[in-house]
């Protein structure tokens, strides 16, 4: 079951030009995305050590009403709205340093219990890093109260999330997962890094790519996979697309941006804050078009 796309333009469209002035426009475009790539680059290396060691678990709300918690623990607020608790996880030798302004967001303006896992830089397998993440959500459960999480997924992220709704029965725990930039087909670029075993299971073809080809017939868990035009870490770049007849999926294009600045720009957090609102894509129809000057 497919819903229809919408479009998150960054920024604002502008009329059709001649052809000479639209080769300089998409020039201009890419030279704006790639310093903004830099500097998030920048910005993570920084932050990067600031999420090496895992998230412990926060203290509930009955405990500690004001929500902060311990040094190092996760500011989960109070649960007035019963909406499900958020996981983020990261992508490829990444860790939740590179959530911290979409969860910082999605905390405030959602309303929602956002925690992050790090799943072991030693992990060789997908499979293996979404069973992970399978025990991880059960334990969420089982200290929130809640039946169902909703899942944010960054590159590699989305799809071990993606591996656990389908192939593991975590449609039962997941009500919405959302992906950003993520090789959903498989993307070419991972044929230059073939030397490490995650690198080759996101290769086109791979065996955990055909996995998630099989059928998924009754499959509960909506997804909605952001896909950007200028990410360059997705070849091509519709593999961050999601293209399954079993699932009900919408693909949300961006206009603008690269890989890194797709955790991180404040018009995709608030796309993904609209994605994770209930039933808004299934039964809502397309939002009106988030858009950035």
């Amino acid at each position: 079951m497919r819903v229809p796309t919408r479009v998150l333009t960054l920024p604002l469209p502008i009329p059709r030009l001649p052809h000479p002035m639209r080769h300089l426009r998409l020039s201009a475009a890419l030279l704006r995305a790639t310093a903004l790539e830099l500097t998030i680059l920048a910005g993570h290396l920084l932050l990067y050590p600031t999420g090496l060691t895992p998230e412990r678990p926060g203290p509930e709300p009955a405990s500690d009403p004001s929500g902060r918690g311990h040094a190092g623990t996760a500011a989960l607020p109070a649960d007035t709205t019963r909406r499900p608790p958020v996981v983020l996880l990261h992508g490829f030798v990444d860790n939740r340093s590179v959530f911290v302004l979409l969860r910082r967001f999605l905390a405030r303006d959602g309303g929602r219990r956002v925690t992050c896992l790090n799943y072991s830089p030693l992990t060789c397998d997908i499979r293996t890093a979404a069973a992970s993440l399978g025990r991880h959500i059960e334990d969420i459960c089982a200290r929130t109260g809640h039946r169902e999480v909703d899942v944010v997924g960054h590159s590699l992220g989305g799809l071990v999330a993606r591996y656990y709704v389908q192939r593991l029965a975590g449609d039962r725990r997941v009500r919405t997962l959302v992906t950003l930039g993520t090789p959903h087909a498989g993307t070419l670029v991972a044929l230059l890094a073939g030397a490490h075993p995650l690198a080759r299971q996101m290769r086109p073809g791979s065996p955990v790519i055909e996995e998630l080809r099989q059928p998924a017939p009754g499959c509960r868990t909506r997804f909605v996979s952001f896909w950007s035009d200028l990410d360059h870490l997705m070849i091509p770049m519709e593999t961050a697309c999601i293209d399954h007849p079993d699932l009900i999926a919408e693909n949300v294009p961006v206009s603008g941006i690269g890989h890194l600045a797709l955790s991180v720009h404040p018009a995709v957090a608030v796309g993904v804050r609209q994605a994770l609102e209930t039933g808004k894509a299934a039964a809502g129809g397309p939002s009106d078009t988030a858009s950035a000057a």
